[in-house]
């Protein structure tokens, strides 16, 4: 069979190629982008011309390109916190309750087991009171700066004193008043009165005939009595330096029965002594000397501030609970609202020891 376009030039039969290739490209492409649309009836159908299409082909496209796609990581965030009502700040701890230490017959210019004791008191806080005969022989100025101040007088803004008799071998007890000032009460008395908490704490001179008299009509024990009437505390207690009832060398002293007797009646629970050079603690007794657990006053002798050591001639006496005659200490009383703790603190190298616990009388 003869090919019918074999006859044909070979221009028209390149030109007739061209347009038939670029007419099926442009149905390629219509056909994968653009819908065509129908025709309508009767009409005549609209074809692209080969040279239509070339030109179409031959004309450059601007392509926009697309955007690139964001990609959204969705991040892990901590919740707020909640809120929440303010909590009260707490409580301020309250204070410790107070305590006093207590000695008496402490400094001599002869020996040094005062500077033992006075190691003990800067190592407990509290405030200090002196149960007489503060300093030996005779309570001179000198004696005073020389051999008193190196060691307790290291604490001499706590001390709350009382005097002694040797304090009196110097008139007037000058030494003993010039010494402590204010501190000591009104020149000339040498007796007054504090609170310490919840307690009331009276310093008294049982020197009593060097400043009015010793009787219940002095000028001392008037003051007393109004003193606790103005201040009628639910705990009392009181110091000076001559005991009532004693175990020692020097025994029971009946001239500061009225300073008990008034005592008692306003209902005080605790005195401390001196005097005698030994450690004592008596039950709580009447004025008398009698056993009274329910209103007595329980007496504590603490002579062991440093001068010496004295025996008890015949043994403890009636209503004594405990005693020591050779350990220098001091006593250290906490003194709570409604009741106090005690115990007797040795010096270094000793190890008798003393405590326990008493109420105040409702």
């Amino acid at each position: 069979m003869t090919n019918p376009n074999e006859h044909l030039p070979h221009s028209r039969w390149r030109a007739t190629l061209a347009a038939l290739l670029a007419a099926a490209l442009a149905g390629a492409c219509l056909g994968r982008g653009t819908a065509t649309p129908p025709t309508p009836a009767g009409a005549t159908p609209t074809t692209t011309s080969a040279a239509a299409s070339a030109t179409l082909e031959s004309r450059p496209t601007n392509t926009v390109a697309a955007p690139a796609a964001t990609v959204v990581v969705p991040t892990a965030t901590r919740p707020a916190p909640t809120a929440t009502a303010s909590e009260p700040p707490p409580s301020p701890t309250p204070p410790p309750d107070p305590v006093l230490i207590a000695a008496g017959d402490i400094a001599s210019c002869v020996n040094d087991d005062d500077e033992a004791t006075a190691q003990l008191v800067e190592v407990i806080s509290g405030t200090v009171a002196t149960l007489g005969d503060n300093v030996y022989e005779r309570g001179t100025p000198e004696q005073f700066s020389g051999c008193y101040d190196p060691t307790w007088g290291r604490f001499k803004n706590r001390i709350r004193p009382s005097p002694g008799n040797h304090e009196y071998l110097t008139p007037g007890a000058a030494g003993y008043f010039d010494y402590f000032g204010a501190a000591a009460g009104q020149l000339g008395q040498g007796y007054y009165s504090y609170d310490l908490g919840a307690w009331h704490l009276v310093a008294l001179n049982s020197v009593c005939w060097e400043v009015g008299g010793c009787g219940a009509d002095s000028p001392q024990a008037l003051w007393l009595a109004a003193d606790l009437q103005a201040h009628p505390a639910a705990c009392t207690l009181a110091y000076w330096h001559h005991p009532r009832f004693s175990s020692g060398l020097h025994g029971d002293n009946a001239l500061v029965q009225p300073l008990w007797d008034v005592l008692y009646a306003a209902g005080a629970e605790v005195v401390l002594n001196g005097h005698d050079h030994h450690y004592e603690r008596f039950a709580p007794q009447d004025p008398n000397g009698t056993a009274d657990p329910a209103r007595g006053l329980r007496e504590f002798i603490v002579g062991t501030g440093g001068r010496s050591h004295y025996p008890f001639p015949s043994g403890p006496g009636a209503n004594s609970e405990a005693s020591n005659t050779d350990t220098y200490g001091v006593l250290k009383l906490t003194l709570h609202a409604d009741s106090y703790d005690w115990e007797f603190v040795p010096v270094a190298g000793k190890t008798f020891t003393d405590s326990g616990s008493g109420t105040c009388h409702s």
